[in-house]
């Protein structure tokens, strides 16, 4: 059992989760651009949406696998101003994949459109249909979808520099996203 590596359960939640980051944020970026295709705007739409409450979901069971299985104490070279902006970065990461998704939903139902997965499941709006809760809502997503995309941006910045140039263990603590004989 290594106890520097996080477990096969995290990882793969992480990587899961990452891959999806990468492609719903562009999406989301893309599919409010004025001009775009309609076929192509309204597969984004839903694709963005769809995604966003999956990723909630993710979020939640990552956050409960944490609770019960604590992540590997940092590598001791790590210097504590590097550990604690991690720990932070990561409370923002938390934070705002929690918000986003919850953001979005309230915008989306507010605004009176359809989550379709939701729907189909029959699951009813959490939310009333107001165009100002609705205005609120797309301005905190907005927002929140700025800083999320800056973070991950640092994120991913940090763990390249980590694996790559100072190679201390910080990035094969996640690296590879399975096997590699964690706990």
């Amino acid at each position: 059992m290594d106890q520097t590596r996080y477990s096969g359960p995290a990882r793969g939640l992480h990587w899961l989760m990452a891959v999806l980051i990468l492609l719903t944020i562009p999406a989301g970026m893309i599919m409010v651009q004025p001009g775009l295709d309609r076929g192509l705007q309204n597969a984004l739409f839903i694709y963005h949406k769809n995604v966003g409450v999956f990723l909630l979901l993710l979020v939640v069971l990552r956050l409960l696998w944490r609770w019960r299985n604590p992540p590997p104490p940092k590598p001791a070279s790590l210097p504590a101003w590097q550990a604690r902006i991690a720990e932070l970065t990561h409370g923002a990461l938390y934070l705002l994949l929690f918000l986003l998704p919850v953001a979005g939903y309230v915008r989306v139902k507010a605004g009176g459109f359809p989550i379709e997965t939701l729907d189909a499941l029959g699951v009813p709006s959490f939310v009333p249909r107001s165009d100002s809760l609705a205005e609120v809502a797309k301005t905190v997503h907005y927002g929140a979808g700025l800083v999320i995309a800056a973070i991950v941006a640092m994120h991913v910045g940090a763990a390249l520099f980590h694996g790559i140039v100072k190679r201390d263990g910080v990035f094969s603590r996640m690296w590879p996203p399975v096997g590699g004989g964690a706990r």
